[in-house]
């Protein structure tokens, strides 16, 4: 073998060497990468989280995913909730889904009512308006109100009665049937609330953090039922009035698509937040009696998400 040859491979081992030796010895100090600095961020963001969460003494799952698909993040994703008023998305689903299949028109006019049957045994209850969220649905007792009123109302101003005459409408049965086809069975609607018979036997709509997360990115992608209803029901979501948890942990203008749920000891927030790197963050609160102190909690654990989520390139 000639002399080049030899030179010309010497010299590239003594430059990987190089190369090698000067990563290998850079000073802890030294700037690290974006790439390093993004997994350095997320880290303790997480971090933080965990933190925050040990502090309050309650009970918190939680499952975060940006669109991109590129970061995600879950506690105890697939740990069971009373889902309160989350369990409100899946009616709207389904609704949805009737609409398509043309089993009912947004104009259709249904009696409201405040009488429904118990699951237990039939039975009559009524529902208390100083219970429900939204007093206005039961000033149109005796009377009607259309298919899209009673979801607006369910939706943006979380009313009980509405709900129920809509799950009424659309059956338990392919509500739960809905949840299961989008890939979210552990939405496990049960029952039309505030059936007490129900509740005292154990018998209550559930949630996990993971199915409301799944059932969310459906609507963003536009895939819940088709492009038509996903974008209606965002504009919906958008106009949610209870903004105490995850919209109050952002920047003023984030538009964030959402439903709430709460009831004793029980605070939601499952959310498509519209932030510059887009993202779905489901927190669900179990073991804070003041619904200030948990709405302030998921805000807080929300700042420090949207603090570390990495900006999408050409949008810093």
């Amino acid at each position: 073998m000639s002399s080049q040859p030899v030179r010309s491979l010497r010299r590239i081992a003594l430059a990987a060497l190089f190369v090698f030796c000067t990563l290998a010895a850079r000073p802890v100090g030294a700037v690290a990468s974006a790439g390093e600095k993004t997994n350095t961020r997320w880290d303790s963001a997480k971090a933080e989280i965990e933190k925050r969460i040990a502090a309050s003494g309650a009970e918190v799952s939680l499952a975060f995913r940006t669109l991109d698909g590129k970061q995600e993040f879950y506690l105890r994703p697939d740990e069971s909730y009373h889902a309160a008023s989350t369990m409100k998305l899946g009616v709207m689903v389904e609704l949805f889904h009737q609409w398509k299949q043309r089993k009912l028109k947004f104009e259709d006019a249904l009696p409201v009512r405040n009488e429904f049957a118990s699951l237990v045994d039939g039975s009559p209850f009524q529902l208390d308006s100083a219970d429900d969220s939204d007093p206005d649905v039961y000033k149109k007792i005796g009377g009607t109100m259309t298919v899209a009123e009673l979801c607006e109302h369910m939706i943006t101003r979380s009313s009980n009665l509405a709900t129920n005459l809509l799950m009424i409408k659309l059956g338990v049965a392919n509500i739960r049937r809905a949840m299961s086809d989008a890939g979210a069975p552990g939405l496990d609607i049960k029952r039309p609330l505030e059936d007490g018979k129900a509740y005292e036997k154990g018998i209550n709509n559930t949630a996990t953090a993971r199915a409301l997360l799944v059932l969310l990115e459906r609507i963003a992608r536009l895939k819940a039922v088709d492009r038509e209803s996903s974008v209606k029901m965002l504009e919906v979501l958008k106009r949610q009035t209870f903004n105490e948890a995850i919209p109050a942990g952002l920047p003023h203008g984030i538009v964030v698509a959402h439903k709430t749920g709460e009831i004793t000891r029980i605070h939601h927030d499952a959310a498509i937040v519209y932030a510059p790197r887009p993202f779905i963050l489901v927190l669900l609160v179990r073991g804070i009696e003041d619904r200030d102190k948990s709405g302030a909690l998921m805000a807080g654990l929300t700042s420090v998400l949207y603090d570390a989520v990495e900006p999408a390139r050409g949008t810093r």
